[in-house]
């Protein structure tokens, strides 16, 4: 993996690089990996909601999360457009096993630390799919598609980011941090053992 690739990995924190075989394989199934995109647009949107049902009285949080749901509806629909012109239908959902072993991860419990673990899954599944974005706006040889991936990197980047600055207005910095390195180390450990496959964004 060039320098630059590793570079942007640790910008995000990520222990583990993806594989840099993942875009060719991914370009053989353009089809599955749009209509995955849209589902996890969906499912960000989705999780946003229910991160404000759940936490009402963080004001903060709702005030930064009501946003970040109607922008990534707005994804959520750009890639069903996208789908669209392509001539490809959206579908049934399928498991993404990656955000499945996530949520394994989590502390049980601690009611106090459940948000703490709900924004460091947010900001994970975030940072991984801002990878997977930049892997696909540098390499695929189709340039629309690079355009279409470098938009969703930029965003994807930025929510990493509020999930990681919402975690630290509600807990200790120290806390985030120690935390953070735990999941990071978890992350890595879980994606070793996931099937490579170019029909998923994780």
């Amino acid at each position: 993996m060039e320098a630059d690739e590793l570079s942007s990995v640790k910008m995000l924190g990520l222990k583990l690089p993806t594989d840099p075989r993942w875009v060719n394989i991914a370009e053989k199934s353009i089809r599955e990996i749009l209509i995955d995109h849209a589902f996890c647009e969906q499912k960000a949107a989705t999780n946003g909601i229910s991160l404000i049902v759940r936490y009402p009285d963080k004001e903060k949080l709702v005030q930064e999360v009501t946003p970040l749901v109607a922008e990534e509806w707005g994804h959520f629909r750009r890639v069903l457009k996208e789908l669209d012109k392509r001539g490809f239908k959206l579908g049934r959902t399928r498991k993404d096993q990656y955000v499945i072993q996530l949520m394994l991860k989590q502390k049980k419990g601690d009611f106090g630390m459940q948000l703490l673990e709900q924004l460091l899954i947010c900001a994970l599944i975030e940072a991984r799919s801002c990878e997977r974005f930049r892997l696909l706006s540098l390499y695929c040889a189709e340039e629309e598609l690079r355009k279409f991936y470098h938009e969703f990197m930029v965003s994807e980047a930025g929510h990493y980011r509020m999930f990681i600055d919402l975690a630290k207005t509600y807990y200790p910095e120290d806390v985030v941090k120690n935390r953070w390195e735990e999941w990071l180390e978890m992350e890595a450990e879980i994606l070793q053992g996931l099937e490579l496959r170019g029909d998923r964004v994780h």
